[in-house]
């Protein structure tokens, strides 16, 4: 995924002029997980450059860029690190579109490795798409493969609005072979990496390879579920998941991060809105515990698992049972 990610920037910078790459040690180091590697050697330091170590100005300047007509994309080098841009991002590269009727684009790309799996400590391991899904004005996008890595950082910085791009640290090294179609999906577009008949998962980024791993284990129990990666948050693809939950007639929602008022919430308020009557059972999620990031040898205590997955899934098979107390009586 890191080398599809450096491909991706690299052929959107030879592909538009406009665009340019800067962030903390991006240049010379090529970024902490070497994601910017040989930018700054192949295309100088006008277009790739290290800034100061401060991401509220990092991301102020990227709005004054993007008002003159340049494309920024932007590293914030772990995922906390983005809480000191919050007010630029939400104040101002979220709005300008609005508050100039349109007027004023800002086409900027906010990268933010996200997420947890790494062993890292308090401040590098963050799960903060809520945050970002919350202010309208922000797409938000979350891959999950080296495919959409590629695809969907290209079609990012191609955008005329700001987006946040999150990608999973944990599955930067992965591998994977891959061959690109003429066409991939764009934002807004779900895909189904696993069909299944008995229930569905729902899930994005550093979580699809768990809810994946789960639905195999899930055949040694007899169940057949279905995998759906979101691929972006915001737009969010309400028909692939309401087709499918209301073909399924169950839905577990697995995220990362901490529970309460999640993005997981949210989905599972729309399921249950659009797919009441098709529903066996109560809409479940499967998150992150409501705590701040623990120490690295408590991580796994904290992050999603099968184990956990496969619980709430027993949950959906036993709720549609009837109550045998309440046939007594």
């Amino acid at each position: 995924m890191a080398k599809a990610l450096n491909a991706a920037l690299r052929d959107s910078l030879a592909a538009d002029e406009r665009v340019i790459v800067f962030g903390e040690d991006v240049g010379q180091l090529g970024g902490v997980f070497r994601i910017t590697d040989g930018l700054l050697a192949d295309f100088g330091d006008k277009r790739c450059f290290d800034t100061p170590l401060a991401e509220a100005g990092i991301v102020g300047f990227a709005v004054g860029l993007a008002m003159s007509g340049l494309r920024p994309v932007v590293e914030m080098q772990f995922d906390a690190f983005a809480y000191p841009a919050f007010e630029q991002i939400t104040s101002h590269v979220a709005k300008l579109r609005n508050r100039t009727r349109g007027q004023l684009s800002v086409p900027i790309v906010i990268r933010v490795p996200y997420a947890g799996g790494i062993g890292g400590v308090e401040h590098h391991c963050d799960s903060s798409e809520a945050y970002y899904a919350h202010t309208p004005g922000l797409k938000v996008v979350m891959p999950a493969t080296v495919a959409d890595a590629y695809s969907l950082l290209r079609e990012a910085i191609a955008d005329p609005d700001p987006v946040v791009f999150m990608e999973p640290k944990k599955l930067y090294f992965a591998s994977e072979e891959v061959t690109l179609p003429a066409t991939m999906p764009g934002f807004g577009r779900a895909v189904v990496r696993r069909p299944g008949r008995d229930a569905t998962l729902v899930t994005y980024g550093a979580a699809v390879p768990v809810a994946l791993e789960a639905a195999e284990a899930a055949r040694d129990e007899g169940w057949d579920l279905e995998v759906i990666d979101l691929r972006t948050i915001v737009p969010f693809d309400d028909e692939t998941v309401t087709a499918s939950v209301r073909r399924t007639g169950r839905c577990v929602v697995i995220q990362e991060a901490q529970g309460f008022a999640g993005v997981g919430a949210e989905i599972a308020a729309r399921v249950q809105e659009r797919c009441f009557h098709s529903l066996h059972a109560p809409v479940l999620r499967v998150a992150g515990l409501d705590i701040p990031y623990p120490a690295p040898k408590l991580e796994h205590i904290h992050l999603p698992g099968v184990d956990r997955i496969l619980d709430a899934v027993a949950r959906l098979q036993w709720d549609d049972q009837p109550d045998p107390t309440w046939v007594a009586a």
